[in-house]
């Protein structure tokens, strides 16, 4: 058998976010993953986390297979097989019946690490518009990972390895980049989302969780 795809950051950040994710979300509950990549996210926090399901889904239906193969070695009974899911569809998942719209049948956590600064600018407008049809209302929240610019006069000066990767992500596609915070949480409060907290993550990275 030949071995997974495998993210080296990934795997450094699994553990930190994991026990963020503890401290956020209640005991039990139903998560939906978006950009899962290689899905060593979604066997980790559902191995570790055996009372909540975890739908892993990536826009790239080349990566399916990998995560799909993750899945089934993990054997979880908590781990749903993953499904193709483009932020800027109409309807999600992109293929096959969209997630039913009953209260009952809504996302308690919409977990998201590592895709605003890989991918257009219009993507955050759309994670955000779907998240607020697809979250559990009332009590439902959006979890982003990554890296952020921020205000230097509030949280000090950007990391010069920040404003490294942006030089980089930008040269390899100007469509990419990190992400001011205040523009992130700008198109939250269009649907309906509010920043409820801030969490500081290694390599300079931040955890930001949206709720209504």
């Amino acid at each position: 058998m030949s071995a997974l795809p495998s993210s080296p950051a990934a795997d450094r950040n699994k553990q930190p976010i994991l026990e963020a994710l503890t401290r956020i979300l209640g005991e039990q509950g139903s998560a939906l993953e978006i950009a899962s990549g290689t899905g060593q996210h979604a066997a980790w926090f559902a191995a570790a986390m055996p009372s909540w399901i975890w739908q892993p889904t990536d826009a790239d239906a080349r990566m399916l297979p990998a995560i799909a193969s993750r899945v089934e070695q993990a054997a979880l009974p908590n781990l749903r097989l993953p499904l193709l899911l483009d932020v800027m569809a109409p309807q999600w998942p992109s293929q096959g019946p969209a997630f039913a719209q009953e209260e009952n049948q809504k996302f308690d956590a919409i977990y998201c690490a590592n895709m605003l600064h890989i991918a257009p600018w219009p993507a955050c407008a759309a994670l955000m518009a779907g998240a607020a049809r697809h979250l559990r209302s009332g009590s439902g929240v959006l979890i982003t990972y990554g890296p952020y610019f921020e205000d230097e006069a509030q949280h000090g000066p950007t990391a010069p390895s920040n404003l490294a990767f942006d030089e980089d992500l930008r040269a390899r596609n100007p469509a990419w980049g990190i992400r001011r915070i205040e523009d992130v949480v700008a198109e939250a409060r269009r649907v309906g989302l509010a920043l409820r907290a801030r969490h500081v993550m290694p390599a300079n990275n931040l955890l930001l969780v949206f709720g209504a």
